[in-house]
């Protein structure tokens, strides 16, 4: 009979990429992890792991039984929650991602007002891009995501929040002092992008493919942090849904100039399509609308606009 340490180990090993890795971080003594798994292996009747001098890595079958134990670890560790969701005060444990571009304006105030509207609720943030963020949700590794989506994924459950103009962002104004610049001039200058898969990248791309330019890409990278760096450096300007860096640090000397015509990304809450959500992750999806309902009443960064109808 396969038990839960037997899949808490498989995934703690998965994720550290070898046996004495994983040792460590389980706590548990390395010839007992390994029979752990040559256990698990044998009841199973198929290997998992692929083992070589560099670690190991999951076979075919161990890929899935990676995707189906994170999944069933996520529900054993939300059972809590469920029973204790009830009746009373909401509590909890919430994973929540947000994409590296959202975060820059939204970590904050977000995680300030969870404090105050849901003391009892556990907030775990992960940044990361929108692509790999979605994936997580896909693989059941997080509860909610606030990510850009050009057009929603099919099966997934998603709750529009705003959309943002994307800048042309570089070191220096643009000639002029032009308060916007157009696509053909974009697409001429040296490029720092996210890679193909970005949907940022898909959206410009659909972009340039329209006009028939052919864009001077140089650097590929899906984090904000790493564009703009690069952007410092000189390599290039870029091309981001944010239109204001007073809030990252050092980042103050950058330009930000809209694009002509106007090209959008839509932020989105996205959710596991395959499990009920706690009462806990419920209320803060619904605090996130709240967060946002307030920035864009209040004072809405530079080309964040509700979603159109």
């Amino acid at each position: 009979m396969i038990q839960l340490r037997h899949l808490r180990y498989f995934v703690g090993i998965v994720d550290a990429g070898s046996l004495s890795r994983a040792a460590s971080t389980l706590f548990v003594a390395q010839p007992a992890l390994s029979q752990q798994m040559a256990d698990l292996e044998q009841r199973l009747g198929v290997p998992l792991l692929h083992r070589s001098a560099r670690g190991v890595r999951p076979t075919p079958a161990g890929l899935l039984l990676y995707r189906e134990a994170q999944a069933i670890l996520r529900h054993v560790e939300k059972l809590p929650d469920l029973v204790r969701d009830s009746g009373g005060e909401v509590a909890g444990a919430v994973s929540l991602g947000m994409s590296s571009t959202v975060a820059s304006f939204l970590a904050g105030p977000f995680i300030e007002a969870c404090r105050h509207a849901l003391p009892r609720v556990n907030l775990s943030l992960v940044t990361e891009d929108s692509e790999s963020l979605k994936s997580r949700i896909g693989a059941h590794g997080l509860d909610l995501a606030v990510v850009f989506e050009q057009e929603a994924a099919p099966g997934q459950p998603h709750m529009p929040l705003f959309r943002q103009r994307l800048f042309l962002v570089d070191r220096k104004k643009l000639p002029g002092h032009a308060r916007s610049v157009p696509l053909q001039r974009v697409a001429a200058l040296p490029l720092v992008l996210a890679g193909a898969s970005n949907v940022l990248r898909r959206v410009l791309d659909g972009a340039f493919a329209e006009a028939g330019l052919q864009p001077n890409v140089v650097v590929e990278t899906n984090l904000l942090s790493s564009m703009l760096a690069a952007v410092h450096s000189g390599a290039g300007a870029t091309v981001v849904p944010v239109g204001d860096f007073k809030a990252l640090l050092g980042r103050g000397a950058l330009v930000a100039t809209p694009i002509e015509p106007p090209l959008h990304l839509t932020a989105c809450v996205v959710q596991d399509s395959d499990s009920a959500p706690t009462r806990a992750a419920e209320a803060v999806r619904a605090l996130l609308a709240s967060v946002i309902t307030q920035l864009l009443r209040d004072k809405p960064p530079v080309g964040m606009e509700p979603v159109p109808g």
